[in-house]
């Protein structure tokens, strides 16, 4: 369950028969080394030379993507790839010229401070394989920002990678000139460019910083870190013994190492870019060691492409206190914690027993192409329990729901609003344009069952060879029939606006979406109908396949802003919008 949130199971919602064969005869009957009528003259690998890669001037050559070895190979899936050229940073530099990323470290700032952060080109050793990647100030993730509730501070960044960048302040209701998104609120920050942000934090909790040009290469590559701003209260949060702040994160790498990115528009557009090798902390094989006894408190945020994580403590007890912008109305004890891309939430675990106590992703994968569903469960990070006396001070304290009734009192006047009508509705659909006819085909057939949650890539070919170039992925104001960067909302500070979302189930192919919006707080009043009884203030919201969710958006901070999915292959295929807020003075 995800907290305050819909129920995310992943059994078919529609029967599996007969697709297996249908695709299997699709793959058969297809004639190798022709184009599929509908296919473009010179998009995706076909023709003579169709089964060998394609090399960009560079000599860099799209491959095949990793696939599971049960997967089957499609003849005609095979031939297919990507309508732009591939990309990986650092051209023509020598990998052993670049400093190795380091860990990533705390830094304490008071109001008027200034960070000097700096994007550049690092080396990266994941598992003995050595990559080019990205890093804000040499380390991966980037510095951990901590400031106190209602401090300011100054960000002066300089761009050192090969591409236009900028910085967003996710979640954070930052003074709309520094929300970093190009061509909204600034123009990209070209290489050897600088830019300088004011920032300033009104909102206790855990955010995060991450570009917004191309984030699916330079989000993906480990341009990210969290911002923690401290609670003015000291008992905002229940007692803990510690605090550890865990950011989810993928990777996608075969034999040769990174997999390319497009470069002209970005790849893997249907579904966006699962990694195969999981990162907690920039590690693949993160550790931590606690006491037994203890009570942890976890920030966890996912910064991965598309990748919803479904989280538990192996047989540790957890509670969820926190989520995107601060506290729930009470706590509440859950088994594991849905966190989608862009999430936060904070969530308070003892551990009991001695041992190993393994962070796992334990979810329900899908193969698209065999229809079928299968369990899978992936160690994260290990948390050794030490023995010893134990720490026993915070064990009663733990046992308690803490019931938040500042934050009910604040939100009554909020949650009144719910029974009435949504004053706008935006659906969530998608275009498939100049794909292959064979693509086509295989989509049709996968719309004979759908998964509420992609958990897993269930069909890694047709994925990766899609790019922004032939699929759009929509959002559609369904009053005005506006679409994506045409649609004109216009609200005044001190508006509160019913928004009705409705993720579109007859799209060529139906996925989650996990909506962002920009400079202001939301709630989710309910989920295909059922009213939310727990709320707490967000800024993204996980909307499964087939789901209509209700929010109500509070206006509060004027400027242009960006509303999108944060899916990075979905942003980058269309999926975004810019909503107006004006001064109370109509400026």
């Amino acid at each position: 369950m995800s907290p305050g949130g819909p129920p995310l199971a992943a059994a078919p919602s529609r029967g599996l028969r007969g697709v297996l064969l249908a695709a299997l005869m699709i793959g058969v009957m297809s004639r190798p080394g022709l184009p599929q009528s509908g296919q473009p003259p010179g998009s995706f690998g076909a023709g003579a030379h169709a089964d060998h890669a394609t090399t960009d001037t560079a000599g860099l050559a799209w491959r095949m993507p990793p696939m599971t070895s049960s997967m089957p190979m499609l003849p005609t899936l095979m031939r297919l790839r990507p309508s732009v050229t591939p990309f990986l940073p650092g051209d023509g530099i020598d990998v052993t010229s670049l400093p190795e990323a380091s860990p990533g470290r705390i830094v304490q700032l008071s109001h008027g401070d200034t960070l000097t952060l700096e994007a550049a080109l690092v080396r990266r050793t994941i598992r003995g394989r050595t990559h080019i990647m990205y890093a804000f100030n040499g380390q991966h993730p980037g510095p951990l920002i901590r400031v106190e509730e209602g401090a300011e501070i100054v960000v002066d960044f300089t761009n050192r990678i090969d591409l236009p960048t900028s910085v967003h302040w996710h979640g954070v209701r930052v003074e709309n000139a520094y929300d970093g998104v190009p061509g909204v609120t600034q123009a990209p920050v070209s290489p050897g460019g600088r830019f300088t942000y004011r920032v300033r934090f009104p909102d206790a909790g855990v955010y995060w910083y991450h570009p917004h040009h191309r984030e699916d290469i330079q989000q993906d590559l480990g341009l990210y870190g969290n911002m923690f701003v401290q609670p003015a209260r000291a008992d905002y949060y229940g007692p803990a013994d510690r605090e550890e702040f865990l950011i989810l994160d993928d990777l996608l790498v075969d034999d040769l190492g990174l997999f390319p990115f497009g470069g002209e528009r970005a790849t893997h557009a249907l579904m966006g870019r699962f990694g195969n090798v999981f990162l907690v902390n920039g590690e693949p094989d993160y550790r931590i060691a606690v006491g037994r006894g203890e009570v942890v408190r976890f920030f966890l945020t996912n910064v991965s492409n598309t990748r919803v994580f479904n989280l538990s403590f192996g047989n540790a007890r957890m509670k969820v206190v926190g989520a995107d912008i601060g506290r729930f109305e009470r706590e509440q004890w859950v088994s594991s914690i849905a966190i989608a891309p862009a999430q936060r939430y904070v969530v308070d675990v003892r551990f009991e027993q001695q041992g190993l106590a393994p962070l796992v992703n334990r979810i329900q994968a899908i193969d698209h192409y065999r229809a079928t569903f299968y369990p899978r469960v992936d160690t994260l990070a290990a948390v050794l329990v030490q023995g010893g006396d134990g720490v026993e001070q915070h064990a009663a304290s733990f046992e308690v729901l803490r019931e938040n009734a500042e934050v009910t009192a604040e939100l009554g006047p909020f949650r009144a609003q719910s029974d009435r009508e949504p004053d706008y509705e935006l659906t969530l659909t998608m275009r498939a344009g100049a794909l292959p006819l064979t693509l086509q085909q295989m989509m049709q057939l996968d719309t004979l069952y759908y998964p509420p949650v992609e958990w897993n890539d269930g069909m890694p070919l047709m994925n990766a060879v899609s790019s922004s170039r032939e699929v759009s992925w929509v959002l559609r104001d369904a009053r005005s029939g506006a679409e994506n960067m045409e649609i004109d909302w216009r609200f005044r500070v001190g508006d509160v606006v019913k928004i009705r979302l409705h993720n579109d189930v007859g799209a060529m192919h139906p996925m989650h979406h996990p909506m962002h919006f920009h400079g202001q707080r939301l709630l989710v009043l309910a989920q295909d109908g059922v009213a939310n009884d727990n709320l707490v203030w967000k800024d993204t919201v996980l909307l499964p396949t087939g789901s209509t969710a209700d929010i109500l958006l509070e206006l509060s901070n004027p400027g242009r802003w960006m509303a999108h999915c944060h899916i990075a292959e979905h942003l980058e295929a269309g999926m975004k919008m810019v909503f107006t807020v004006d001064s109370q003075e109509g400026g």
